[in-house]
């Protein structure tokens, strides 16, 4: 199934269950399929879950532009408008979250009831003279630089540290792969594109405007989105937020901590 955005772009969707719907933001990189253990477990407990592949993702189109966050968030608005889904919780993971608090800021809280931020690169990354706690340029020109010199072999390199297997987190390297394969089938012009935007964007003061009820997932081992950097910075921002934080995850959280993740959303939403 498919939507058009604002822009004719046409993007994938898939929508499972009846009930209460949960609306999926997945992260950079990977689709719709990345949510397989939480779509299942939540349709089968009277939930409507949808959830699409990002513009350059998964069975989506993949145009030269509109990789900026406010066009993303806009693209959410668009699945939003063509459903015309009521009364939502969103669940973004990652650069999923980061759109999803765009998608507040730009669009509002009528049709969402609450919204779920899991390991989310949120609220600026970058460091500067206000944001001291961020990542210095240089670190970021430097990831950026060894994507492009070698996509694979970054996200090989990492896979582990992603899931925190170090830990004790029992992830297989089947599903690492799996994973790392799903990174892989995005567009790699896309992946820049978002990778930027999720580095380079501030999102401080929408998140300070935020007036529905918010719950923050973070694991304290998580690599690409460091829980000082982010978590704990965003759960500060938000008002009345409540803040969770897994003391073995890492930024893998949807699989590698999957039930108590589960459980976690649950009780938010039925809170």
């Amino acid at each position: 199934m498919f939507f058009e955005t604002h822009d004719g772009t046409r993007l994938f969707y898939e929508d499972y269950g009846q009930g209460e719907t949960i609306v999926f933001v997945a992260s950079a990189m990977l689709n719709t399929d990345m949510w397989e253990y939480q779509i299942p477990f939540f349709a089968e407990r009277g939930f409507r879950c949808v959830a699409f592949d990002r513009r350059g993702h998964g069975r989506s189109d993949r145009p030269s532009a509109g990789y900026d966050v406010d066009s993303t968030a806009d693209d959410l608005a668009a699945l939003m408008a063509h459903l015309d889904l009521r009364d939502v919780t969103l669940v973004g993971h990652s650069l999923g979250g980061a759109e999803i608090a765009r998608y507040l800021a730009r669009h509002g809280s009528e049709r969402v009831t609450r919204a779920v931020f899991i390991a989310a690169m949120l609220p600026f990354m970058k460091q500067t003279d206000d944001n001291p706690h961020g990542l210095p340029e240089a670190a970021l020109a430097a990831a950026m630089a060894e994507i492009r010199a070698d996509r694979p072999k970054w996200l090989a390199r990492q896979a582990q540290a992603f899931f925190a297997t170090h830990l004790g987190n029992e992830v297989s390297p089947a599903l690492m792969d799996h994973t790392m394969a799903q990174c892989l089938s995005a567009s790699p012009w896309a992946t820049f594109q978002v990778q930027r935007e999720a580095l380079h964007t501030d999102h401080r003061a929408g998140l300070r405007e935020i007036g529905i009820p918010t719950l923050v997932v973070h694991g304290a081992a998580d690599f690409s989105a460091p829980v000082e950097v982010t978590g704990r910075r965003t759960a500060e921002l938000i008002p009345g937020t409540t803040y969770k934080e897994y003391p073995t995850a890492g930024h893998g959280i949807y699989a590698s901590h999957h039930a108590q993740l589960n459980a976690d959303l649950l009780e938010f939403i039925k809170a």
